[in-house]
This record gives C-alpha cells, structure tokens and sequence, in this order.
C-alpha cells in the first residue's frame, strides 16, 4: 500500500501552529506567566505582539524547550511534534521562508 505524502509546512502554516500554541498557553495561566516573563512580556501587550514573526517563534522555541508541554499540546491537537521544528525553522526565515 502506498502512503500519501503530505505537502510540506507552508509559512502560513507555521505561523498558525504558533497561533494555535498561544492559545493552548492562554488556556494554562501557570504556563502563560512562565512564557510572558521569560518573553519579557505583560498580559497587555500580548495580543500585539502575537501578529510579529520574530514572537511566534519564540512561542514555538518555548514549546521546544518544555517537551512535556509539547506532547500534550500535539496530543490534544493532533499536531506531530516534528512539526514544532519545521515551523520554527520556516518561521526564522529557514528555506528562504
């Protein structure tokens, strides 16, 4: 039998993972206050910075860093955790994103 192949992660498609991360940390106030104070970041300004690459990256290099957190977000969502990669790398300008 032969297995479909499935279209590599667009740009667009890493940044909505990160998006989708954010709101699973948004969900976890314990886990949202670790992410905002290792970002620097308040509650006020999060929303804006959500729209900025450059953040939605370090919302996926966090889940990278917290395997755990990881694998409970890729479980819920039906994401595999090589994706995280992936998207970073395309996010971080990888690939001539």
């Amino acid at each position: 039998m032969i297995r479909e192949r499935a279209l590599p992660l667009s740009r667009e498609g890493a940044e909505d993972l990160a998006i989708r991360a954010l709101a699973f940390l948004a969900e976890e106030p314990e886990e949202l206050g670790r992410f905002l104070a290792l970002a620097g970041l308040g509650p006020e300004t999060l929303r804006s910075a959500a729209s900025d690459p450059a953040f939605l990256t370090g919302v996926l290099e966090y889940f990278l860093e917290s395997e755990p957190l990881m694998l409970v977000f890729c479980a819920r969502e039906n994401v595999r955790p090589t994706l995280f990669a992936a998207a970073r790398y395309l996010l971080d300008g990888g690939a001539d994103a």
